[in-house]
């Protein structure tokens, strides 16, 4: 089968071009793929981190591609969509996070279901942050898919209210395993400047209004003095609010912070460090996060928003706080800490979903889909 994959390729980083290059990896195991790439995904006014880019310090998978498609720039369009229609695929996947790419994708895509089947990856149907403009911009890029991928029920939900006779399936997101082995706890601590012998939580990831990292923090100020806080990740935005929050702790010398875009060799060092990973968002899809968790074999303490429920709570990998307030999240950090049987429950469960959680079976049922459709 030849497919074509329209989504961000090296040298754009960050967790979508990660997962795009590890699909496109496992489906090149069996079939002919050729991964068409953004000549520009943003533009830099419209990027609110420090860069798109792969920099001399990452360890980003290359993959070749055919850099086409300027989501600024309309007259890119026509122009990309003719490259992939005449390279002649028997199937399109598309990658839809946000409405921003909605003109661009959409044009592409409702031009090339004449001519092969398209399937769309949804991260997101309704966004983290809604805008005005959102449904009819994703209605207009829905009717270019012949079937539609989503990873939790939640965006297969938002999927139906928008497009209720959307042919689709739900596959829920591999884990990513290119991060490296788990460390030596100790060495990892040293590495991150952490007093070793103190309970580790965890933040990590892009710090976005969304993920509740002010939430954490004030649940941190009710912890006792032997939890350590490890907040790790680029600030999309400034991070004036949550500096002001930490200035007020009363543990502020026991909170660990590394601002910037984490390398895919030092992840490692942080979830090794880590007893448990809390994702204490406002509102959520699935997580990459917790693709990662499962890497390092991490239990996670999440919200019960989206389906962050769904894939953890249900599947018994971490804990579910009940409501996105700082005194949830420090009930179920102090019930996580407080059972060993607990924390066993969680590493074991996870250890089984790390079996099912597969690249290859996630290319396998995305295949499966397309010929169906």
């Amino acid at each position: 089968m030849k497919i074509a994959i329209l989504s961000c390729f090296y040298p754009y980083r960050g967790g979508i071009s990660q997962f795009n290059a590890c699909l496109y990896g496992e489906l090149s195991k069996e079939h002919i793929v050729k991964a068409f790439n953004f000549s520009r995904q943003y533009p830099e006014f419209l990027f609110p981190g420090k860069t798109q880019y792969v920099t001399e310090d990452d360890e980003a998978v290359p993959v070749e591609s055919e850099s086409l498609l300027d989501t600024a720039n309309p007259f890119s369009y026509l122009r990309a969509y003719r490259k992939i229609r005449d390279w002649k695929p028997d199937v399109l996947i598309v990658r839809y996070w946000m409405s921003y790419f909605a003109p661009s994708l959409g044009y592409i895509t409702r031009r090339m279901r004449k001519h092969c089947k398209v399937i769309s990856i949804l991260d997101n149907v309704t966004p983290h942050e809604p805008h005005f403009f959102d449904a009819p911009l994703t209605r207009y890029f829905l009717e270019g898919s012949s079937g539609c991928v989503t990873m939790c029920d939640a965006v297969t939900r938002d999927l139906l209210a928008l497009k209720p006779d959307a042919r689709h399936i739900v596959i829920q997101h591999p884990l990513y395993s290119h991060f490296g082995e788990r460390k030596d706890r100790i060495e990892a601590e040293r590495r991150l400047g952490l007093e070793h012998g103190k309970r580790n939580i965890l933040f990590f990831g892009l710090i976005r209004e969304y993920k509740g990292l002010d939430i954490l923090l004030e649940a941190f100020r009710m912890l006792p003095d032997d939890y350590q806080l490890i907040i790790a990740g680029e600030p999309y935005g400034s991070f004036d609010k949550y500096q002001k929050i930490i200035d007020t702790l009363p543990g502020k010398d026991r909170i660990v912070m590394d601002l910037k875009y984490i390398r895919d060799s030092e992840v490692t060092n942080y979830f090794s460090a880590a007893d448990v990973a809390v994702l204490p968002y406002r509102s959520a899809t699935q997580s990459g996060i917790s693709s990662v968790s499962y890497h390092f074999e991490v239990p996670m303490i999440v919200t019960d928003v989206g389906g962050l429920k769904e894939t953890i709570g249900d599947r018994g990998t971490g804990l579910v706080a009940p409501e996105c307030t700082p005194e949830a999240i420090y009930e179920e950090i102090i019930r996580y800490f407080s059972s060993q049987q607990v924390r066993e429950d969680c590493v074991r469960n996870i250890i089984e979903e790390k079996e099912r959680l597969s690249w290859s079976t996630f290319a396998r049922k995305i295949t499966e889909f397309s010929e169906q459709v």
